[in-house]
């Protein structure tokens, strides 16, 4: 593999560390922010809580907006200029976090860092896929992955460290201004990216323009010459025939796959323990300090599986690993459950959800961005991406936002014991296993183009 093509994709899988750190480094905040602002209390007779709205779930609404309409910029202004606004956003929506005066203010600046992360699931994976080949592009789109568990993990330290070293009153905010540091350095980097070839080729841009970003990947002039004649061949039909709307029924297949791949992905619950994690090992009897560090082994375990999800990816395929980390989801699930039913120790429950974690990692965490982005044909694939990925959003919002109504010791349906919750997760998994196996197609080692007529033919 191509050190430059692989410095350049993980320079644009940046944009997945910080959407890691900013999923998790809020779990760190709950707590306190329901001590300090009050913030633990019903919304009138609904099932809805003012903290799973305005503290939990806001900046999730703010990512599914940004996913939705991700692929507009992304289309429009091209992949590497959403990249670099996507990072303004992350910025500042760290600063104003960490210094909102109140509730209403830091719910608004979690939902601009949302639209920053929806965004970048969109951009980052189009791009990797863009400048990659067949044959190593899994791999490649795979480190957005990895960049996101990375910056889960480091969250999760990042949010221990300043436990120890500041007050609960105060600790929350350096927790959430960390993530300012990153992102400045992250949107710097952007700047020094190549513009994506295919993007360029798509907006009918200068030759010369399309031949500099080639050489800036890596490419020798005679591979330049032979990648843009590729590239004129296979995008032919996406320039010269007419626009067609991703709605129009001609990619119902993409639309249902990409939809049922992120739908599973969140009931199989990954966001629900990613959040929530200090508070569910608390409710599995360890204390808050022990509950904090904790999470850090599983963001450990997290970053050592995608790994070797990274790994297989391109040698087993999508599906061999979606097979695998389902069996890996529904008994792990299942073990969760039976563990909080029974009152079974706390590290033995953890260990389980260690092993949950370990099976997200090497399935649906290792291919739902590479997947999504290689299914859409070039001249949708922007509009795709933003599909699969704000259906994944919606759902991570709406289980984030429920999740105090049935997780909370106080007010929860299942505030006595919520085995009820993984044990669903775990069926749920089930019917990823069934879509797994007779549905889902295999995508590795078919290049982008091939995939587009098997995406719209009805083949498989």
């Amino acid at each position: 593999m191509d050190k430059r093509i692989l410095r350049i994709s993980l320079t644009a899988a940046l944009a997945g560390f910080l959407f890691g750190f900013d999923t998790v480094v809020i779990s760190g905040a709950n707590q306190p922010i329901k001590e300090v602002w009050g913030t633990n209390w019903f919304l009138g007779d609904t099932l809805f809580t003012f903290h799973g709205i305005f503290i939990m779930s806001m900046a999730l609404w703010g990512t599914v907006l940004g996913s939705l309409f991700g692929g507009i910029p992304t289309d429009k202004l091209g992949r590497k200029k959403t990249l670099f606004w996507i990072g303004v956003l992350y910025f500042i929506s760290a600063l104003g976090s960490a210094l909102a005066p109140e509730a209403y203010s830091f719910s608004f600046f979690r939902f601009i860092g949302g639209i920053g992360v929806g965004a970048s699931s969109v951009a980052a994976p189009i791009y990797i896929s863009e400048i990659s080949s067949a044959n190593n592009r899994g791999r490649l789109t795979a480190t957005y992955q990895f960049n996101i568990v990375f910056g889960i993990l480091i969250a999760f330290i990042s949010n221990y460290l300043i436990g120890l070293f500041f007050s609960g009153a105060i600790a929350w905010r350096w927790m959430l201004g960390m993530e300012a540091v990153p992102a400045l350095i992250y949107t710097v980097l952007v700047l020094k990216l190549p513009q994506s070839p295919r993007w360029l080729l798509l907006k009918n841009q200068p030759e010369s323009a399309i031949e500099t970003s080639l050489k800036r990947l890596g490419l020798t002039k005679d591979q330049v010459s032979e990648r843009l004649h590729a590239l004129k061949a296979s995008l032919t039909s996406s320039i010269t025939t007419k626009k067609e709307k991703l709605f129009s029924g001609k990619y119902n297949k993409p639309l249902v796959l990409a939809f049922l791949l992120a739908f599973f992905n969140q009931l199989s619950g990954i966001n629900f323990v990613l959040y929530y994690a200090p508070e569910i090992l608390e409710r599995a009897g360890l204390a808050a300090g022990e509950s904090l560090f904790s999470s850090i082994s599983i963001g450990l375990v997290n970053l050592i599986f995608t790994f070797v999800g990274i790994a297989l990816i391109d040698r087993l395929g999508r599906k061999q690993l979606l097979y695998l980390g389902s069996i890996g989801y529904i008994l792990s699930l299942a073990m969760v459950g039976w563990c909080f039913y029974s009152g079974a120790n706390s590290l033995l429950l953890l260990v389980f959800i260690l092993v949950f974690i370990a099976s997200h990692a090497v399935g649906q965490g290792a291919i739902i961005w590479v997947f999504i982005s290689e299914i859409f044909p070039n001249k949708v694939r922007s509009y795709g991406q933003a599909w699969g990925t704000g259906t994944h959003w919606v759902f991570a919002a709406l289980i984030t936002l429920l999740t105090p109504t049935f997780l909370d010791k106080e007010i929860g349906i299942f505030k006595d014991n919520p085995w009820p919750i993984f044990i669903f997760f775990s069926g749920m998994m089930v019917l990823q296993l069934l879509f797994a196996i007779f549905l889902m197609p295999e995508t590795k080692g078919v290049s982008l183009e091939v995939l587009e007529e098997k995406m719209t033919s009805g083949k498989s």
